[in-house]
């Protein structure tokens, strides 16, 4: 691997200029169609934009104050050595293919990324599980690397420390490999906007791109008339299942009666009292217009629609 540039005293804003560069691995997951919370299309808009997104949040803060914990109690747990690699690294081979990493392994070829999960996901990795992005962010670093293991270091707060060891998988790596070069020359490099996946991150996007309607425009629709049909079927299907699962909920309910819980074979169903406050805007608007309008944040948004032509 090659020593692309070294990160010591590197402004955050250059260091985020470089990783457009190529494909990361964070980036890996997301152009796998892996990554829950991100998505090629995502990836994409990232990497042909000049602009450089320096958004920061108490969970990213955590994130970093937290690494040099988490390798210390590596370091603690399993008696390896450890050290910054204070780079971002270039497969020679595949130059568009970017790693910085988080800690290497002192006399091994081997690396450690370090990770804090929230309690709430810890069934992500139960059973020795990884999920799935990760395991992609993983075998990402391998190739770069050339190395043959990587570990994952994760602190689950107030819970417990995980260590899993990722060995390199060459069948993984070269699919890996296939799919970030064609993303990278036939996206990227000749922007071409790869198809939306579906995902929350990819709705999030367009929203971004195209937050503000121009109601005087129209524009024809060309070869989405059977995307739309399609959509359409896909409505039926989605309302004749909601009100089949409707009709077994009210079932069950039934056989419960008052009970708080159910128990089956394989199931356990809870129906159980909860509180629930909401606040009256219509009343609060009426008696106290003032406050209702010092708190009343008002956006704009586009409400998306689909009806048979008249």
């Amino acid at each position: 691997m090659k020593r692309l540039v070294s990160t010591v005293g590197l402004p955050k804003k250059e260091w985020l200029n470089y990783r457009k560069q190529g494909i990361t691995g964070t980036d890996a997951g997301a152009i796998a169609g892996l990554n829950p919370y991100s998505s090629a299309f995502q990836v994409y808009q990232d990497k042909i934009t000049d602009m450089v997104d320096e958004t920061d949040n108490e969970a990213m803060r955590q994130g970093r104050d937290m690494e040099e914990y988490v390798a210390s109690r590596f370091e603690e747990a399993t008696g390896k050595k450890v050290r910054r690699a204070n780079a971002i690294y270039q497969n020679e081979e595949y130059p568009f293919m970017l790693a910085d990493f988080d800690r290497l392994i002192v006399g091994e070829k081997a690396g450690l990324e370090c990770k804090t999960v929230s309690p709430y996901l810890a069934d992500k990795w139960s059973d020795g599980d990884i999920p799935l992005h990760y395991q992609m962010q993983v075998q990402h670093y391998l190739a770069v690397s050339g190395f043959e293991c990587w570990y994952i270091a994760a602190l689950i707060f107030g819970k417990e420390l995980l260590i899993r060891e990722i060995t390199r998988d060459e069948g993984l790596i070269s699919n890996l490999i296939s799919i970030e070069k064609n993303f990278w020359y036939e996206n990227v490099l000749k922007r071409i906007m790869p198809d939306p996946d579906g995902s929350e991150g990819c709705a999030k996007m367009i929203a971004e791109m195209y937050f503000r309607s121009d109601d005087k425009k129209s524009v024809e629709l060309v070869g989405c008339n059977e995307m739309l049909e399609r959509r359409t079927e896909i409505d039926r299907l989605i309302k004749k299942l909601e009100a089949e699962r409707s009709s077994i909920d009210q079932k069950v309910k039934l056989e419960m009666g008052d009970a708080a819980y159910g128990i089956t074979e394989d199931y356990r169903v809870s129906w159980s009292n909860y509180e629930q406050s909401r606040l009256d805007t219509r009343k609060l608007k009426e008696e106290q217009p003032e406050i209702y309008e010092t708190y009343c944040n008002t956006k704009t948004l586009r409400r998306f629609t689909v009806n048979p032509a008249a």
